[in-house]
């Protein structure tokens, strides 16, 4: 049942998403089949480092979305702090809810289900 709310909840996300656009940003599915499997794509924003670059990402959520984050993986190159080699990104709205248990972050900065795209 959680999978199939979560289902309807990213399905209307992204209806929403395609009716109002966000500047700089897009997404789709990456199979029309599988809602929990977004493919993003962010320009980057004028007068920053990243002005110009195209990047491409892709956007995977858990059958318990929105009460676990979603992890963001880019597959184009990124150079930035919180994006390791591989592409994943490592920021705190984007960890799990709660008690940090390396004690680094506080549990308002980490994932909360008020938090969805």
């Amino acid at each position: 049942m959680a999978a199939s709310q979560a289902s309807l909840l990213l399905q209307k996300q992204l209806r929403d998403l395609c009716k109002k656009p966000v500047d700089g940003f897009s997404a789709g599915l990456v199979d029309e089949s599988d809602v929990f499997e977004w493919s993003v794509s962010i320009m980057g924003p004028p007068d920053t480092l990243y002005e110009g670059g195209f990047f491409n990402a892709i956007m995977s959520f858990p059958k318990n979305y929105p009460n676990s984050p979603p992890t963001v993986r880019f597959t184009s190159e990124m150079w930035h702090p919180n994006v390791y080699p591989d592409g994943k990104v490592c920021i705190s709205i984007l960890h799990p809810p709660g008690d940090d248990p390396n004690g680094y972050e506080l549990a308002t900065e980490r994932w909360s289900p008020v938090h969805t795209f």
